[in-house]
């Protein structure tokens, strides 16, 4: 995915990176190097002490060496489309002398029709890593989007080439399978959220430079992002930049609690805040995929708004939470089971929802064809309806 700076927005920057749009320049001035180390030959690092105890900051080369095998480079030959030639200008709009000439150079078919731009192909990279030993890889949808030849570049260095086993938009994720059979390294999904403030380390292909590692803390969770209705982000500040997109962040145990996927940056650049899609949500993506290649996803057909303190206080409850439907699909399981504009969703299965984007995710891991009862609000009153969950539709 392709960005443009605008001086008046901050925008949210995915970490595929498009072969040659970036040239990194590193070079050393030997001299000042040379110098500034003569001068400070004393300056060693010394233990922090706290309350009467010393403390190191920590080392990851363990750890490092332990998970970094799995991770791999992921490039991208996709197609796109080409931009129409002069802005989408028919000749006709030329002057007469000037239309032979283009239509001689390729700018016009025969019956003065011009003709259709033709697809591109465009060298796309990011970052994956292996999730089993026959050789399945978790990426991100925008890194493979389009593809028609993907390549893995190991941490060795060896090339392999993948297919794209399936994609899933709404979640950002996407499965790839080494097309060669082989004995992979892999690591392993965690089972539960880490905690803010907890260590995590990022490891990925950033700008083309593979197998690259960063650390940080787990800065949030729960993020919303507005990239859909399922946002659910890890925020870290382990510095995450282009290229980084797909790869995975680890916790101190070497398991994968978040999918690198986007930045949050002025510039383009790290700024401290990126967002990883959380191991629950891969979990349930990829089991998924490697059964189907899709993502089936439950659903109501309803469309539901937020309450406000003052939708709150109008509607009878004691505080802001659960999900106001807007409007009831027509023929949607929804309505067909009586749901109707006005209510209020205030639980799901007997378990409070906290709000219009958590009554989404839950829905949306109900599997179609079962039984979900919701309890609603209406005109002061609570009910259960119970009805059979629909598949949405595709994306």
């Amino acid at each position: 995915m392709t960005t443009q700076d605008t001086p008046r927005k901050t925008l949210l920057r995915r970490g595929a990176l498009l072969a040659g749009t970036a040239i990194l320049g590193i070079g050393l001035a030997a001299g000042i190097a040379d110098s500034a180390f003569m001068q400070n030959d004393h300056a060693y690092a010394q233990p922090i002490e706290l309350s009467g105890t010393q403390s190191q900051l920590p080392s990851f080369a363990n750890l490092v060496d332990k998970v970094k095998p799995a991770v791999v480079s992921v490039r991208v030959k996709a197609e796109v489309a080409a931009a129409a030639d002069r802005d989408g200008q028919s000749l006709d709009d030329l002057p007469p002398q000037l239309r032979r000439f283009f239509r001689d150079f390729g700018g016009e078919e025969g019956g003065g029709r011009q003709a259709k731009p033709k697809p591109q192909m465009a060298m796309a990279q990011g970052s994956g890593f292996f999730i089993s030993q026959d050789g399945y890889v978790v990426t991100n949808n925008h890194v493979v989007e389009h593809a028609v030849e993907v390549q893995l570049v190991t941490d060795s260095g060896k090339t392999l080439e993948a297919k794209v086993i399936g994609t899933d938009p709404r979640s950002d994720l996407a499965l790839l399978k080494v097309k060669d059979g082989g004995d992979f390294p892999y690591v392993k999904l965690a089972d539960g959220k880490p905690r803010i403030g907890d260590w995590v380390l990022a490891i990925g292909n950033p700008f083309g430079l593979g197998g690259t590692v960063t650390a940080g803390i787990v800065s949030a969770q729960g993020r919303d992002i507005g990239s859909g209705p399922y946002d659910d982000f890890l925020q870290i500040d382990a510095p995450i930049n282009k290229g980084n997109s797909g790869g995975p962040t680890f916790n101190g145990n070497g398991e994968v609690v978040g999918v690198n996927t986007a930045i949050y940056s002025p510039s383009g650049g790290n700024v401290g805040i990126a967002f990883a899609i959380p191991a629950s949500t891969v979990k349930q993506v990829v089991d998924q995929l490697k059964n189907g290649g899709k993502v089936a996803r439950g659903f109501i057909g309803v469309q539901i708004q937020p309450v406000t303190d003052e939708l709150a206080a109008a509607i009878g409850l004691d505080s802001p939470r659960g999900a106001l439907v807007a409007e009831a699909q027509s023929g949607g399981p929804a309505a067909k089971a009586g749901i109707r504009r006005g209510d209020t969703i205030v639980a799901i299965n007997g378990e409070q929802v906290k709000d219009a984007r958590d009554v989404s995710r839950r829905i949306a891991n109900v599997a179609p064809g079962s039984k979900v009862s919701l309890t609603v609000l209406r005109e002061g009153h609570t009910r259960d309806v119970s009805f059979e969950v629909g598949r949405q539709p595709a994306a």
